[in-house]
């Protein structure tokens, strides 16, 4: 491998003063294009993904999943980006459009969004590696010296300068982003072993009998799906891959088993480069299940999150919808519009109605007498009066009508709404009876 001893320097360099800094910015990641991922369905969200992709799904009262990771790339530095999607893509796409079109290409910052379009031959992407290699052409006419291959669907902050330095240090061919989980959780992931030196030795893609990290029964280090290539590498293997007639064309499946023994994989621990403040367990989310969903947006309405939203120095980007403030009407003792332990977005009414631990996205409205508990609401819903709702998801433009009561009885609920196994109840429009997505 050939290495660019100005940049490694400037690395080094940066990588040394940088360490008490909550952003890192080097020539590393200017020089850098990140593929975002952001093809698949997540059919494990049930009929939250049935008209969205994953990345698409509402998160947080007012993010979209895809902001985090375009906006790690943003305030990493790195504002040279592709969104590669296929399933589903129109919202997607709007709310890439919308929220991300400030980016100036006379300064070749962009976003380009990279549907399937069958560019090598009649097929759809095959997998993460074939998504990539489909779109090789245009990922050379940016001339990028690394790329920074990203999912669309998880919840974190990251400066991948940081994990870019590294990649330099160790004059790797790839990094992969790893982190600690839990043994029995690793079954769903990428579970790697290292030597001393943070190099790969050994790859397994969701192995059933996921090994342990050494001394630590209880945990194993798994890919987080984040992955730094040189450039002219990672042309190589893709078009090796491509002609490999057995191969899935998947980065985990594929990629990296063949490439551990034969090339310099290193693994850069999340921990490095995690942004947050010091001493904070390090936060990373996927929430692919309606469980997993719940949990992480319930998580942010405690007094002091491990996300911190309010960041000011790691913004999390979006589109900004043009909304009213929230609004709460009537103070009278049977009829009280308030909000506790809540977050509530913009252009919400709550007219004599309680909220309590539960967020709403923006443009709910919550007639009177309502009562919602541990839910979370999802943009332009609306909810009768007398309705009573506990535990609940309730998808887009649903409307609750009036003395409904969900929450409360486990055998009615299965009957008409999904209810995931540790009891949260899932409404969307259609499970009500309600056609709206067949008109817009």
């Amino acid at each position: 491998m050939q290495v660019d001893l100005k940049q490694l320097t400037i690395a080094q360099e940066e990588r040394s003063s940088a360490q008490d800094s909550p952003r890192f910015v080097s020539l590393l990641t200017k020089n850098t294009l990140a593929l975002v991922l952001a093809g698949g369905r997540g059919s494990r969200l049930m009929q939250l993904t049935d008209r969205r992709a994953k990345p698409a799904v509402p998160f947080a009262g007012k993010f979209r999943i895809i902001d985090f990771p375009l906006s790690n790339c943003m305030n990493s530095g790195i504002r040279r980006m592709a969104v590669l999607t296929q399933y589903k893509a129109h919202s997607l796409i709007r709310h890439i459009q919308r929220g991300w079109g400030f980016l100036d290409g006379r300064f070749d910052e962009f976003i380009d969004i990279l549907p399937a379009q069958q560019r090598i031959e009649e097929s759809w992407y095959k997998g993460t590696a074939d998504a990539v290699f489909q779109n090789l052409d245009i990922v050379r006419s940016r001339n990028p010296q690394h790329i920074l291959i990203l999912a669309g669907d998880h919840i974190y902050k990251m400066d991948y300068g940081r994990m870019l330095a590294f990649h330099a240090e160790c004059e790797a061919d790839m990094t992969v982003g790893c982190l600690e989980v839990p043994l029995e959780d690793a079954k769903a992931f990428g579970v790697m072993a290292v030597d001393a030196s943070n190099r790969v030795v050994a790859f397994q893609e969701k192995p059933a009998h996921p090994e342990p990290l050494p001394g630590r029964a209880d945990v194993a280090l798994a890919s987080m799906g984040i992955y730094i290539f040189n450039a002219k590498f990672l042309y190589e293997q893709l078009v090796r891959d491509a002609d490999e007639p057995h191969s899935s064309h998947d980065f985990g499946k594929d990629l990296i088993p063949y490439l551990v023994p034969r090339y310099r994989v290193f693994a850069h621990p999340f921990s490095d480069s995690c942004v947050g403040q010091p001493g904070d367990v390090p936060y990373w989310r996927d929430v692919g299940t309606v469980d997993a969903y719940w949990e992480a947006n319930m998580e942010l309405i405690r007094v002091t999150p491990n996300l911190n939203l309010y960041d000011e120095q790691w913004p999390i980007w979006t589109y900004q919808e043009q909304l009213p403030p929230a609004k709460f009407v009537f103070d009278d003792d049977d009829r009280r519009g308030a909000a506790i332990d809540s977050l509530v977005s913009g252009g919400c009414i709550v007219s004599g109605a309680a909220i309590r631990r539960s967020l709403l996205f923006s443009n709910v409205r919550v007639d009177a007498h309502a009562q919602i508990e541990d839910s979370v609401i999802l943009p332009d819903v609306r909810i009768g009066r007398n309705v009573k709702l506990k535990r609940v998801v309730v998808d887009k433009r649903s409307e609750i009508p009036d003395g409904m009561t969900v929450g409360f009885d486990l055998e009615q609920d299965q009957r008409r709404f999904h209810v995931s196994p540790s009891g949260v109840r899932l409404i969307t429009a259609e499970m009500l009876g309600q056609t709206i997505h067949r008109h817009r």
